[in-house]
């Protein structure tokens, strides 16, 4: 039998571990096809580490995007962490089935933030989108901040070790003290963990609508670091990396009014999330230095420490 699509090459090394998932992601799709009553509408898109196939609805010719996703505690909560948000801020869920994490959703267009020629401009127009989401209470049942930094913390000492720089070690312990102590407020607010400018899309209905949650329940100071990080080339192009990085960050907090010494704090934390995951692993893919534009920001946002 004639598989539906062929599974896009790159998700078999994004996700080599889930080998079998992608097997059967034609037949799988071939199912919620027929339950949603849908029909192709084009070749296959994919994210890191989903398959979205542009689709039809047979009884009112609505465009769709039916996004396929092996099941994970980061995605389980999409649908309703998008849900929970006001669509004008956030794509429309159409349908969606929690068991599996299949969703389907508005068409959008194919149009990022990333595109729009000023990282000034669309830094604001993300960190007004911000703004909005970042006021919005979690609701039950989603993963917390604290619980996920408290199993960080767990990790840090048996980790930080395999750093190669004793200086790195040093600037990663002193973030995972201040981990300790941030974890004791956490906060309440529904986060999106990875909003950056390829996760807000242009749209017909709104200028920009935001994409692609990992829904978490915590702080907005969390949300900070990928805007930071993203566009890099257009902060190293002013010449001055690091008045650049704290322009971004200046601007975020302007239009969010998040906590300026919470957001430097859960920054930190996120660096040493970053860091953490990348000393971990087996051994031949591990990382022993911390990534050199995470350790740019860490610098420009701690100007007085002795990293080299």
């Amino acid at each position: 039998m004639t598989a539906l699509f062929e599974v896009p090459a790159p998700l078999f090394k994004t996700l080599s571990d889930q080998l079998p998932w992608l097997d059967a992601a034609p037949a799988l799709a071939a199912e919620y096809l027929d339950r949603w009553n849908l029909r192709l509408d084009g070749k296959p898109l994919h994210g890191m580490a989903s398959i979205v196939l542009p689709v039809v609805r047979t009884a009112d010719a609505t465009p769709a995007m039916l996004k396929l996703q092996p099941f994970t505690d980061e995605n389980k909560g999409e649908a309703l962490g998008l849900k929970t948000w006001s669509t004008d801020d956030v794509v429309e869920v159409l349908d969606d089935d929690p068991a599996t994490a299949t969703i389907l959703l508005e068409r959008l267009e194919p149009r990022s933030l990333a595109d729009v020629p000023d990282d000034i401009e669309a830094t604001r127009i993300l960190a007004e989108l911000l703004a909005r989401l970042s006021v919005v209470p979690a609701p039950p049942g989603l993963r917390r901040l604290d619980d996920i930094v408290t199993e960080m913390l767990a990790d840090a000492t048996r980790l930080i070790p395999r750093l190669a720089d004793p200086d790195q070690q040093s600037l990663v312990r002193r973030y995972a003290a201040q981990a300790a102590e941030l974890v004791q407020d956490p906060g309440d607010r529904l986060l999106h963990w990875d909003l950056h400018y390829e996760n807000v899309l242009a749209a017909h209905r709104k200028p920009w609508l935001v994409i692609d949650p990992k829904p978490l329940a915590g702080d907005p100071g969390f949300e900070v670091l990928p805007v930071l990080h993203n566009r890099w080339d257009d902060l190293v192009a002013t010449g001055d990396l690091h008045r650049a990085i704290h322009r971004r960050f200046d601007l975020m907090l302007d239009v969010t009014g998040i906590d300026r010494e919470r957001a430097v704090g859960w920054t930190r934390v996120r660096i040493l999330q970053n860091v953490l995951w990348g000393l971990d692993g087996p051994e031949d893919e591990r990382e022993d230095e911390i990534d050199p534009h995470q350790l740019e920001i860490a610098r420009a946002l701690d100007p007085a420490n002795l990293i080299t």
